[in-house]
């Protein structure tokens, strides 16, 4: 679960240490077909089974610790497992309800009240125990379960694809999601990269693992522990590049807030959204640690590339996020019933790539400029909104200049639709910006206008080289009487789909296809981008760099607001310009050049 801390806690960013958010586990699904009818019953039938007898875990000597991926899984037969997880604001709490087909019927079923706290997943929904070889526990913990989480077939017949999302939301400020297991689908019980690791001896271990009464009763488990032999084995990097061969796996990686690991956590600076371009790795090597970039050798590439609250496509810029974990073997069900277990398939991301095998389409866009009046049709629409701000902390600016400070935070806006953002951006030889156009589709998806909307404008930085709209979201500093203070000189974006915000809004695209900035933003030599917001997804933007950050250095300590802003010039056409603009409370504190930021909670969100 996703570790919050304390309401008015001071944060305190140093040199080392990067501002992050949460995160999440991935699926290989995508759009599918409903189960089939004449099968299909009142409720799925779930089951807990291990793709493997054994598992071969290793312990890093530079990074110890074992992440406990022993490889079970939750399938469901009889129809899919649905669950849809909402609040209606900040002030309510998360309320989740089962919804059940049965053909062309659908009912819904309540889960008990506090259930489920967030949007992460059901809490301590898998019961891990762990004994020696002498038969002594030495571990017993419990780990939340995504049922959106790295998946597959357990039989050949099912779907071909999952139509639930990739992913289970973290962001802190999330307002709506669906998990799901697709019938005849498996999805990983292991929290993945978001699990604490677990200080385990090399040696060998059976483990155990089930799943607690309270859900075996609400969703009708049959009570059938999973037992694995475990074997750890103790590795280091240094022995691995003196052998002149490759890890057989490269270590998990885990982002570090200012105040600690989180289990879900992490916003750290991305190049391209706001990032740090010391603390990021070009696109060919995306799944380097960010503290590589402070002078550490460089480890190989980990199982995973950073993913998103959207999709598991690898993200070169935006609100950042710790690699989630691979999509791991899968079970297959044969005729005689007898599970085994398909071999690993081949993970470690690249630009546009996922586990090898899965590619993440950019949005294409079109081949020349519009011709014709520029019109507003009265068609659908996109809803920008803003949430308010979070990872804040206090940083040097990664600056040798002693004395100063700035207030780094993450920002996201995201699109409640119901129609998607798109913007054309087309350019004009020998100019140095694009023209941007916003495009309007019929309910039918067919394009029948366009409007000037401002331009887009090349990034030559390392870590960023893509086209960033100019006229997006503007981030400022207000006072206590909230005029403004500070403005943020981060005005331009590469549009992408880093975060699920609200997936049970109308068309909401639970899979959207632009989350990969290598694919999604252009090259310096593009004679025309398309960037696209799509329906109940965000993009977060990581302010942690001067010019991006707020300066601070000179201002009283006291109470300020951050005031995130959608279309801050109203040049995007919307259904409504009222709800563009979310403010977040802090409180700056100390001395200069060791000034402090305590951020209290925003209604029932107590997160920084």
């Amino acid at each position: 679960m996703m570790t919050r801390p304390q309401q008015g806690r001071t944060h305190r960013l140093t040199r080392p240490s990067i501002a992050i958010a949460a995160a999440v586990a991935v699926t290989a699904g995508v759009v599918a077909a409903a189960p089939d009818a004449k099968t299909a019953e009142p409720t799925p039938k779930l089951s807990l089974i291990a793709a493997s007898t054994s598992v071969t875990l290793d312990s890093w000597k530079d990074d110890p610790g074992v992440y406990l991926d022993l490889g079970t899984y939750l399938t469901s037969e009889n129809g899919a497992f649905e669950l849809k997880v909402t609040r209606k604001s900040y002030k309510d709490p998360v309320v989740a309800t089962q919804v059940l087909r049965n053909g062309k019927k659908t009912t819904t079923k309540a889960l008990p009240a506090g259930l489920v706290k967030d949007f992460s997943g059901l809490p301590g929904f898998a019961q891990v125990s762990v004994t020696d070889a002498a038969g002594k526990t030495v571990l017993k913990q419990t780990e939340a379960f995504c049922p959106n989480n790295a998946s597959g077939r357990i039989r050949p017949d099912a779907p071909a694809q999952s139509k639930y999302p990739q992913s289970c939301p973290v962001n802190p400020f999330t307002l709506g999601s669906v998990w799901g297991v697709e019938n005849g689908w498996a999805s990983n019980t292991y929290a993945g990269y978001y699990a604490k690791p677990v200080q385990l001896a090399a040696g060998t271990y059976t483990a155990k693992i089930s799943v607690p009464k309270k859900y075996r009763d609400l969703f009708g488990i049959a009570n059938k522990p999973q037992t694995v032999k475990v074997t750890v084995r103790e590795r280091s990097w240094e022995e691995e590049e003196g052998s002149g061969s490759a890890p057989r796996s490269a270590a998990p990686q885990h982002a570090k807030s200012a105040a600690g690991t989180q289990g879900h956590a992490g916003h750290a600076g991305h190049a391209g959204h706001g990032g740090h371009e010391g603390h990021q790795q070009a696109a060919d090597a995306p799944a380097a640690s960010a503290h590589a970039a402070h002078g550490a050798p460089a480890r190989p590439e980990a199982p995973a590339g950073r993913t998103t609250g959207a999709t598991p496509t690898f993200n070169v810029g935006h609100g950042p996020y710790p690699p989630a974990p691979p999509a791991l073997p899968w079970a297959l069900k044969k005729e005689s019933l007898q599970r085994q277990a398909f071999s690993a398939a081949k993970v470690g991301d690249r630009p546009g790539q996922t586990d090898g095998s899965r590619q993440a389409p950019g949005a294409k866009a079109n081949a020349k400029r519009p011709t014709g009046k520029a019109t507003v049709p009265d068609v659908p629409k996109p809803d920008l909104r803003s949430l308010p701000a979070y990872g804040i902390t206090v940083s040097d600016g990664y600056e040798d200049v002693p004395g100063k400070d700035y207030l780094a935070f993450s920002a996201n806006v995201w699109n409640a639709g119901p129609a998607k953002l798109v913007v054309d951006g087309f350019r004009s030889p020998g100019k140095e910006l694009m023209d941007a156009y916003q495009y309007f589709y019929d309910a039918k998806g067919k394009q029948v206008g366009y409007t000037p909307t401002g331009t887009m404008e090349w990034d030559p930085r390392p870590g960023h080289e893509h086209w960033h709209f100019t006229d997006f979201a503007s981030y400022r500093l207000l006072k206590a009487d909230k005029k403004e203070s500070v403005r943020s000189g981060k005005e331009a974006f590469c549009l992408a789909n880093t975060d699920a915000v609200d997936y049970t809004v109308k068309n909401a695209n639970w899979h959207p296809g632009n989350t990969d900035l290598s694919t999604a933003c252009g090259q310096e030599n593009s004679i025309s981008v398309r960037e696209v917001l799509d329906v109940g997804s965000g993009d977060t933007y990581t302010q942690d760099l001067p010019g991006q950050s707020f300066d601070i250095t000179g201002l009283p300590n006291g109470t300020y607001y951050i005031q995130v802003l959608a279309n801050p010039e109203n040049r995007l056409k919307e259904t409504n310009h009222k709800n563009n603009s979310a403010l977040r409370k802090v409180v700056l504190g100390g001395k200069k050049g060791a000034r402090t930021v305590k951020v209290p909670a925003h209604e029932l969100v107590n997160a920084n």
